[in-house]
């Protein structure tokens, strides 16, 4: 006579959000190693800036570039209320890909991955996992430079 034998199953929510994270982590180290490697084919003598870092921290408002630059131009007074009424919002893709997004919101030191810091003057393109109403996603967002801070 033989045992039982006992078949674990996996809750499909767990495994959707493991795969998500797995995604997100993915996407963010491949950004990265083209970002490195475009750095690296850079001639020396090119009017291009070099990129200060691939990797960092955000602490401020990220979102579209409209937003972003709205955001910057609202008075101080007036920041909070901007934030609220301007949430950030993405198209997701059956898989798992944010675009077209519209609005802002707040990041509290997020580790990103630095997409283009050449954009213009004040803001640089970084990717950043981003909650959205269907869950947390890798998203491309434009931030102030004074609200980044490179990895060490």
């Amino acid at each position: 006579m033989q045992d039982a034998i006992t078949i674990q199953h996996f809750d499909p929510t767990t495994v959707n959000c493991a795969m998500r994270y797995l995604f997100a982590l993915t996407l963010a180290a491949v950004i990265s190693t083209a970002s490195t490697a475009a750095i690296a084919d850079t001639p020396a003598g090119s009017d291009t800036p070099k990129q200060q870092c691939a990797i960092g921290y955000v602490t401020g408002v990220g979102g579209s570039a409209q937003s972003v630059h709205d955001y910057l131009a609202t008075p101080d007074r007036d920041k909070y209320r901007f934030l609220a009424d301007n949430p950030i919002q993405c198209q997701v893709s059956d898989e798992g890909r944010a675009s077209a997004c519209t609005g802002i919101t707040s990041l509290q030191h997020e580790k990103v991955s630095v997409y283009d810091d050449d954009i213009d003057s004040a803001t640089m393109d970084v990717v950043a996992r981003v909650e959205l109403d269907h869950g947390t996603y890798p998203v491309i967002i434009v931030v102030p430079k004074p609200d980044v801070k490179c990895e060490e």
